[in-house]
Protein backbone atom coordinates (compact mmCIF):
# COMPACT_ATOMS: atom_id res chain seq x y z
CA UNK A 1 0.00 0.00 0.00
CA UNK A 2 2.82 2.40 0.93
CA UNK A 3 4.53 1.53 -2.38
CA UNK A 4 1.37 2.43 -4.34
CA UNK A 5 1.04 5.75 -2.48
CA UNK A 6 4.65 6.56 -3.30
CA UNK A 7 4.01 5.90 -7.01
CA UNK A 8 0.90 8.10 -6.95
CA UNK A 9 2.73 10.95 -5.19
CA UNK A 10 5.63 10.72 -7.63
CA UNK A 11 3.21 10.92 -10.52
CA UNK A 12 1.51 13.98 -9.05
CA UNK A 13 4.86 15.71 -8.58
CA UNK A 14 5.76 15.05 -12.21
CA UNK A 15 2.50 16.72 -13.20
CA UNK A 16 2.80 19.67 -10.80
CA UNK A 17 6.47 20.65 -11.32
CA UNK A 18 6.09 21.69 -14.98
CA UNK A 19 3.05 23.77 -14.01
CA UNK A 20 5.00 25.54 -11.23
CA UNK A 21 7.92 26.11 -13.58
CA UNK A 22 5.57 27.66 -16.10
CA UNK A 23 4.12 29.99 -13.45
CA UNK A 24 7.51 31.29 -12.32
CA UNK A 25 8.06 34.82 -13.53
CA UNK A 26 11.10 37.04 -13.44
CA UNK A 27 10.53 40.69 -12.59
CA UNK A 28 11.43 43.01 -15.43
CA UNK A 29 14.32 45.43 -15.25
CA UNK A 30 13.48 48.96 -14.19
CA UNK A 31 11.98 51.01 -17.01
CA UNK A 32 12.16 54.77 -16.51
CA UNK A 33 9.54 55.23 -19.25
CA UNK A 34 6.90 53.32 -17.31
CA UNK A 35 5.09 54.31 -14.12
CA UNK A 36 6.89 53.03 -11.04
CA UNK A 37 3.83 51.86 -9.09
CA UNK A 38 2.84 48.97 -11.36
CA UNK A 39 6.50 47.90 -11.67
CA UNK A 40 6.75 47.26 -7.91
CA UNK A 41 3.08 46.34 -7.38
CA UNK A 42 2.69 49.61 -5.46
CA UNK A 43 4.74 48.06 -2.65
CA UNK A 44 7.35 49.53 -0.31
CA UNK A 45 9.51 46.76 1.12
CA UNK A 46 9.76 47.28 4.87
CA UNK A 47 11.15 45.56 7.94
CA UNK A 48 9.77 44.41 11.32
CA UNK A 49 6.25 45.58 12.15
CA UNK A 50 7.34 47.03 15.51
CA UNK A 51 10.13 49.20 14.08
CA UNK A 52 9.62 52.95 14.39
CA UNK A 53 10.44 53.49 10.72
CA UNK A 54 7.42 51.36 9.79
CA UNK A 55 5.02 53.61 11.70
CA UNK A 56 6.65 56.70 10.21
CA UNK A 57 6.39 55.21 6.72
CA UNK A 58 2.66 54.58 7.19
CA UNK A 59 2.37 58.27 8.08
CA UNK A 60 4.42 59.20 5.00
CA UNK A 61 2.13 57.14 2.77
CA UNK A 62 -0.84 59.18 4.04
CA UNK A 63 1.01 62.49 3.98
CA UNK A 64 2.07 62.10 0.34
CA UNK A 65 -1.30 60.70 -0.74
CA UNK A 66 0.23 57.39 -1.81
CA UNK A 67 -2.70 55.58 -0.21
CA UNK A 68 -4.91 57.03 -2.95
CA UNK A 69 -2.82 55.06 -5.46
CA UNK A 70 -3.07 51.99 -3.20
CA UNK A 71 0.59 52.00 -2.22
CA UNK A 72 1.21 49.59 0.66
CA UNK A 73 3.98 48.89 3.13
CA UNK A 74 5.09 45.27 3.21
CA UNK A 75 6.11 43.97 6.64
CA UNK A 76 9.25 41.87 6.51
CA UNK A 77 12.50 41.75 8.46
CA UNK A 78 15.82 43.49 8.03
CA UNK A 79 17.42 40.32 6.69
CA UNK A 80 14.57 39.65 4.25
CA UNK A 81 14.52 43.25 3.09
CA UNK A 82 18.26 43.37 2.38
CA UNK A 83 18.05 39.99 0.63
CA UNK A 84 15.27 41.32 -1.60
CA UNK A 85 17.31 44.47 -2.24
CA UNK A 86 20.35 42.38 -3.16
CA UNK A 87 18.39 40.38 -5.76
CA UNK A 88 16.73 43.49 -7.19
CA UNK A 89 20.04 45.29 -7.66
CA UNK A 90 21.69 42.22 -9.15
CA UNK A 91 18.99 42.19 -11.84
CA UNK A 92 18.54 45.99 -12.12
CA UNK A 93 14.92 45.65 -11.01
CA UNK A 94 12.85 48.43 -9.38
CA UNK A 95 12.46 48.44 -5.61
CA UNK A 96 11.51 50.92 -2.88
CA UNK A 97 12.69 50.16 0.66
CA UNK A 98 12.62 51.60 4.15
CA UNK A 99 16.21 52.68 4.71
CA UNK A 100 18.30 54.03 7.55
CA UNK A 101 21.87 55.15 7.91
CA UNK A 102 24.30 54.16 9.31
CA UNK A 103 23.80 50.75 7.70
CA UNK A 104 26.12 48.61 5.63
CA UNK A 105 23.67 48.51 2.71
CA UNK A 106 24.55 52.13 1.85
CA UNK A 107 28.19 51.08 1.55
CA UNK A 108 27.62 47.79 -0.25
CA UNK A 109 24.89 48.83 -2.68
CA UNK A 110 24.38 51.82 -5.00
CA UNK A 111 21.28 53.20 -3.26
CA UNK A 112 20.04 56.68 -2.40
CA UNK A 113 17.56 58.25 -0.01
CA UNK A 114 14.51 59.89 -1.58
CA UNK A 115 14.00 63.55 -0.78
CA UNK A 116 11.28 64.22 1.76
CA UNK A 117 9.88 67.70 1.02
CA UNK A 118 6.94 67.21 3.39
CA UNK A 119 9.37 66.25 6.17
CA UNK A 120 7.42 63.09 7.00
CA UNK A 121 10.57 61.47 8.44
CA UNK A 122 11.75 64.59 10.26
CA UNK A 123 15.28 65.91 10.37
CA UNK A 124 18.39 63.81 10.91
CA UNK A 125 18.33 61.57 13.95
CA UNK A 126 20.74 60.73 16.74
CA UNK A 127 21.11 57.48 18.65
CA UNK A 128 21.01 57.86 22.44
CA UNK A 129 22.22 55.74 25.34
CA UNK A 130 19.46 54.90 27.83
CA UNK A 131 20.15 53.40 31.26
CA UNK A 132 18.01 52.29 34.17
CA UNK A 133 17.39 54.46 37.18
CA UNK A 134 20.04 53.96 39.85
CA UNK A 135 22.78 52.70 37.54
CA UNK A 136 24.99 55.68 38.35
CA UNK A 137 25.11 54.79 42.04
CA UNK A 138 25.07 50.96 41.58
CA UNK A 139 27.68 50.74 38.80
CA UNK A 140 29.49 54.09 38.53
CA UNK A 141 32.26 52.58 36.37
CA UNK A 142 29.84 51.19 33.78
CA UNK A 143 27.78 54.37 33.93
CA UNK A 144 30.86 56.47 33.11
CA UNK A 145 31.83 54.27 30.15
CA UNK A 146 28.27 54.28 28.81
CA UNK A 147 28.03 58.04 29.29
CA UNK A 148 31.27 58.59 27.36
CA UNK A 149 30.48 56.12 24.57
CA UNK A 150 30.33 58.08 21.33
CA UNK A 151 31.36 57.17 17.80
CA UNK A 152 30.73 58.04 14.15
CA UNK A 153 28.70 56.46 11.37
CA UNK A 154 31.90 55.28 9.68
CA UNK A 155 32.89 53.44 12.87
CA UNK A 156 29.55 51.67 13.10
CA UNK A 157 29.54 50.85 9.38
CA UNK A 158 32.94 49.17 9.57
CA UNK A 159 31.70 46.79 12.28
CA UNK A 160 28.46 46.14 10.38
CA UNK A 161 30.32 45.30 7.18
CA UNK A 162 32.48 42.73 8.97
CA UNK A 163 29.40 41.12 10.51
CA UNK A 164 27.62 41.12 7.16
CA UNK A 165 30.65 39.40 5.63
CA UNK A 166 30.21 36.57 8.12
CA UNK A 167 32.35 37.60 11.08
CA UNK A 168 30.97 36.88 14.53
CA UNK A 169 29.65 40.17 16.03
CA UNK A 170 31.86 39.90 19.14
CA UNK A 171 34.94 39.30 16.96
CA UNK A 172 34.02 42.24 14.73
CA UNK A 173 33.67 44.39 17.85
CA UNK A 174 37.06 43.25 19.18
CA UNK A 175 38.64 44.02 15.80
CA UNK A 176 37.24 47.56 15.83
CA UNK A 177 38.37 48.10 19.43
CA UNK A 178 41.90 46.91 18.58
CA UNK A 179 42.06 49.29 15.61
CA UNK A 180 40.60 52.23 17.55
CA UNK A 181 42.21 51.88 20.96
CA UNK A 182 42.89 55.62 21.31
CA UNK A 183 39.18 56.35 20.97
CA UNK A 184 38.23 53.56 23.39
CA UNK A 185 40.76 54.89 25.91
CA UNK A 186 38.82 58.16 25.96
CA UNK A 187 35.74 56.25 27.14
CA UNK A 188 37.60 54.37 29.87
CA UNK A 189 40.23 56.88 31.01
CA UNK A 190 40.47 56.88 34.81
CA UNK A 191 37.71 54.30 35.25
CA UNK A 192 38.56 51.61 37.79
CA UNK A 193 38.23 47.98 36.73
CA UNK A 194 35.72 45.74 38.48
CA UNK A 195 35.84 42.04 39.24
CA UNK A 196 33.07 40.12 37.50
CA UNK A 197 30.17 42.41 38.30
CA UNK A 198 27.12 41.47 36.21
CA UNK A 199 25.55 43.90 33.75
CA UNK A 200 22.85 43.33 31.14
CA UNK A 201 22.41 45.18 27.86
CA UNK A 202 19.31 44.82 25.68
CA UNK A 203 19.08 45.75 22.02
CA UNK A 204 16.99 45.55 18.86
CA UNK A 205 18.44 43.07 16.38
CA UNK A 206 19.14 45.63 13.67
CA UNK A 207 22.59 45.47 12.11
CA UNK A 208 23.44 48.91 13.50
CA UNK A 209 22.43 48.00 17.06
CA UNK A 210 24.16 44.62 16.91
CA UNK A 211 27.35 46.54 16.09
CA UNK A 212 27.07 49.18 18.82
CA UNK A 213 25.88 46.79 21.54
CA UNK A 214 28.69 44.32 20.91
CA UNK A 215 31.33 47.06 20.95
CA UNK A 216 30.05 48.43 24.27
CA UNK A 217 29.80 44.88 25.66
CA UNK A 218 33.42 44.10 24.75
CA UNK A 219 34.67 47.35 26.28
CA UNK A 220 32.79 46.60 29.50
CA UNK A 221 34.19 43.06 29.51
CA UNK A 222 37.72 44.46 29.20
CA UNK A 223 36.93 46.47 32.33
CA UNK A 224 36.01 43.37 34.32
CA UNK A 225 32.26 43.19 33.83
CA UNK A 226 30.36 39.96 33.23
CA UNK A 227 28.17 41.16 30.37
CA UNK A 228 24.94 39.65 29.09
CA UNK A 229 23.38 41.00 25.89
CA UNK A 230 19.84 40.12 24.85
CA UNK A 231 18.00 40.84 21.62
CA UNK A 232 14.40 42.07 21.92
CA UNK A 233 11.70 43.84 19.97
CA UNK A 234 11.71 47.59 20.53
CA UNK A 235 8.90 47.82 23.09
CA UNK A 236 10.25 45.05 25.38
CA UNK A 237 13.71 46.59 25.12
CA UNK A 238 12.44 49.91 26.48
CA UNK A 239 10.36 48.08 29.10
CA UNK A 240 13.44 46.13 30.24
CA UNK A 241 15.19 49.39 31.17
CA UNK A 242 12.09 51.00 32.67
CA UNK A 243 11.47 48.00 34.94
CA UNK A 244 15.15 47.46 35.88
CA UNK A 245 15.13 44.04 34.16
CA UNK A 246 18.15 45.29 32.20
CA UNK A 247 20.77 47.94 32.85
CA UNK A 248 21.27 49.78 29.59
CA UNK A 249 20.65 50.04 25.85
CA UNK A 250 22.48 52.10 23.23
CA UNK A 251 19.74 51.89 20.58
CA UNK A 252 17.40 54.88 21.07
CA UNK A 253 16.92 56.47 17.63
CA UNK A 254 15.53 59.95 18.32
CA UNK A 255 13.63 62.19 18.01
CA UNK A 256 11.35 60.19 15.69
CA UNK A 257 12.00 56.44 15.43
CA UNK A 258 11.80 55.71 19.18
CA UNK A 259 9.53 58.64 20.08
CA UNK A 260 6.55 56.53 21.17
CA UNK A 261 8.56 54.50 23.69
CA UNK A 262 10.68 57.46 24.75
CA UNK A 263 7.46 59.24 25.70
CA UNK A 264 5.66 56.17 27.11
CA UNK A 265 8.42 55.37 29.61
CA UNK A 266 9.55 58.91 30.37
CA UNK A 267 10.65 59.28 33.99
CA UNK A 268 11.53 55.59 34.27
CA UNK A 269 15.01 55.77 32.73
CA UNK A 270 18.00 58.09 32.44
CA UNK A 271 18.93 59.48 29.02
CA UNK A 272 22.71 59.87 28.70
CA UNK A 273 22.43 61.66 25.37
CA UNK A 274 23.67 60.82 21.87
CA UNK A 275 26.27 58.13 21.23
CA UNK A 276 26.02 58.76 17.46
CA UNK A 277 24.80 61.79 15.54
CA UNK A 278 23.77 62.36 11.92
CA UNK A 279 21.65 59.22 11.58
CA UNK A 280 18.93 59.24 8.95
CA UNK A 281 15.78 57.30 8.09
CA UNK A 282 13.54 57.42 5.04
CA UNK A 283 12.70 55.69 1.78
CA UNK A 284 15.48 54.58 -0.53
CA UNK A 285 15.85 53.24 -4.07
CA UNK A 286 18.74 52.03 -6.25
CA UNK A 287 20.67 54.82 -7.99
CA UNK A 288 19.86 53.39 -11.42
CA UNK A 289 16.30 54.60 -10.82
CA UNK A 290 17.57 58.00 -11.95
CA UNK A 291 14.18 59.68 -12.37
CA UNK A 292 12.98 58.73 -8.87
CA UNK A 293 14.57 61.22 -6.46
CA UNK A 294 11.73 62.26 -4.17
CA UNK A 295 8.92 60.49 -2.34
CA UNK A 296 6.59 62.59 -4.49
CA UNK A 297 8.01 60.84 -7.56
CA UNK A 298 6.35 57.59 -6.43
CA UNK A 299 3.04 59.05 -7.60
CA UNK A 300 4.28 59.52 -11.17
Amino acid sequence: MKFKKAIILSGLLLLILPILAGCTTTLKKYDANEKLGPQVNYTITGIDAGAGIMATTQTAIQKYGLNISNWQLQTSSTAAMTSTLDKAIENKQPIVITGWQPHWMFTKYPIKFLKDPKNAYGSSEHINTIVRKGLKSDMPEAYTILDRFHWKSTDMSSVMLDVNAGMDPSKAAKKWIKNNQTQVNQWTDGVKKVNGKKIKLTYVAWDSEIASTNVVAEVLKEHGYSVTIQSMEMQPMWASIATNAADAQVCAWLPNTSKQFYDDYKGKYDDLGPNLEGAKVGLAVPKYMTNINSIEDLKK
